[in-house]
């Protein structure tokens, strides 16, 4: 009796640890993701997915420095951040064997300058960065930065965007200048269009809640990415996502596993599910962002496809700049941050 007693005690962990479900920590942009794609990833491997948000990547960066990089197993970070996450080990090598899906990828994605061979990151979604605006107003509609920046052109009640890459990239182009420029001139140039442009705004939001201001009627413009700006639009048909016709940003978030994944192998198999062709496609018909995953676009809704705010002509594409990690001088770009918000 004694020994069948210690073996249901033995036993009984064990059983119950099989019973449970899986887990797995997403730490991810708000809504950039399908629910649902979610819901058949934990069906399909018996797992339990935790979804934590960002509303910007610095924030993210922030939180994974901070002891995330041991809480969340898959992580979303931009192009321009990975080199610094790199350096600081917050993301694990991938094991590529392990990712069939891998092949589904648009070759013109693939071993990007930030992350040669794609070591630690796979593309997830591409995208631009604009201007989100309601269309039916007194005051007329600029096709500018200056919409912005420039007195004489801004509206009533607008946004700024809180992300400071993106804002001081935005005042940069505006003056005809490269998004990734470190000239002392320059950048105090650009600082002194968003201080101006400060007083003049409703508030600093990320680019879901500026958006939703504008479809809110609370602002009648906001600076925000452009799967927002599409959503907007097909939401709204008073408004109207454009980029600019100085050039804008254009950019490439990625999928990527933290240096101290508690799931590491259910991870892996997440980003796999994800670059599988028809969740791929799901998912941008979700968030009406652009897919790098050129097998899920034959599953993109047409109409998608030809939504020049998802996917811009190529006249437009030539004047998109991809942000570059800065080093030692993003340094510059925090200094004057905090001005911009203490001020």
């Amino acid at each position: 009796m004694r020994s069948l007693i210690i073996l249901a005690t033995v036993l009984l962990p064990l059983c119950t640890a099989l019973a449970e479900p899986k887990a797995l920590n997403l730490y991810i942009w708000s809504e950039y993701i399908d629910p649902q794609v979610v819901t058949r990833f934990e069906k399909e491997f018996d797992a339990k997915v935790t979804v934590d948000v960002y509303e910007d990547a610095e924030s993210m960066l922030a939180k994974i420095q901070s002891g995330g990089v041991s809480l969340y197993d898959v992580v979303v970070p931009p192009d321009h951040l990975v080199p610094a996450m790199i350096k600081l080990k917050l993301l694990a090598p991938l094991i590529h064997e392990r990712l069939t899906n891998f092949k589904n990828l648009d070759p013109a994605f693939l071993s990007p300058p930030y992350d040669p061979g794609n070591t630690y990151t796979v593309p997830y979604q591409w995208g631009t960065v604009g201007i989100f605006a309601r269309t039916n107003a007194s005051h007329p509609l600029s096709f500018s930065w200056g919409f912005i920046f420039d007195p004489k052109l801004r509206p009533e009640s607008f946004v700024l965007i809180d992300s400071v890459r993106d804002l001081l990239g935005a005042a940069l182009k505006y003056r005809g200048h490269s998004l990734n420029s470190t000239d002392p001139a320059q950048l105090k140039e650009a600082r002194q269009l968003i201080l101006e442009a400060k007083p003049k705004s409703l508030s600093f939001e990320g680019s879901v809640a500026g958006k939703n201001r504008v479809l809110a009627r609370a602002a009648r413009a906001a600076m925000v990415y452009s799967g927002e700006g599409a959503r907007g639009m097909k939401e709204d048909k008073e408004t109207v996502y454009f980029i600019p016709e100085e050039g804008s940003q254009i950019w490439v978030d990625n999928l990527a596993i933290t240096a101290k994944a508690p799931h590491r192998e259910l991870a892996e198999r997440f980003i796999n599910f994800i670059l599988d062709a028809k969740v791929g496609a799901q998912i941008s018909n979700f968030n009406q962002f652009s897919t790098p995953n050129q097998a899920a676009l034959p599953y993109i809704r047409p109409e998608d496809l030809k939504n020049p705010a998802i996917y811009p002509p190529e006249a437009v594409r030539k004047k998109l700049e991809f942000l570059s990690d800065l080093g030692a001088k993003t340094r510059l770009y925090d200094e004057i941050w905090t001005q911009v918000k203490s001020r």
